[in-house]
């Protein structure tokens, strides 16, 4: 299983390397710092839905960690869970996937449905393709609207920050799985 997991990693890491824009030399990151002094800052605005998928067979969301307490608690607190899931251009599950929302969040409220997040929008086709934002912070679940920090991000989004407005726009409550629209916008160079 290890022997798997690290041919695995290495194919991985192998393909990422040669796939997109990311720099592939120090030096290239060192003359793209150099540069930045002249460098125009860019205001990107995208409209993205991520589509979380919990049941079926290829759950994009999957809970790996919980507390003794955590299916006692009203609000989930102690429930740790990774997600892998497509970023699509419209709330369809037949639009075109332009990214993934990849990284992992935990229920970290004992007062209301809320969670932390941690991922990244790792853009895997269109103009962004190869580059990554990174979003980090509080998301209050049943609110209409929240907004989660985008603290950085790479290649075309190299020292991002903004925000991304966040609301579910679709939601099935039998199964959970459910559309979230994001609007971020996003300062970077």
């Amino acid at each position: 299983m290890l022997k798997q997991y690290l041919v695995l990693t290495l194919l991985s890491i192998a393909t990422l390397a040669h796939g997109n824009d990311i720099a592939k030399e120090p030096d290239t990151l060192t003359n793209w710092f150099q540069n930045l002094s002249v460098a125009k800052e860019k205001v990107t605005q995208l409209q993205l839905y991520v589509q979380d998928i919990l049941t079926g067979p290829t759950p994009t969301t999957i809970p790996v960690a919980n507390a003794n307490s955590t299916f006692t608690s009203p609000t989930l607190f102690g429930l740790v869970a990774v997600l892998d899931d497509p970023v699509r251009i419209a709330p369809s599950p037949d639009s075109e996937i332009v990214a993934r929302a990849r990284g992992f969040f935990a229920y970290s409220s004992l007062e209301e449905i809320s969670i932390h997040m941690t991922f990244n929008l790792v853009f895997t086709s269109g103009e962004y393709n190869g580059s990554a934002l990174s979003l980090v912070g509080h998301n209050p679940y049943l609110h209409e609207f929240r907004e989660l920090p985008v603290v950085g991000g790479s290649g075309a989004f190299r020292l991002a920050r903004g925000v991304a407005l966040v609301r579910t726009v679709l939601l099935n409550a039998t199964t959970g799985d459910a559309f979230f629209q994001y609007n971020v916008t996003v300062l970077h160079y």
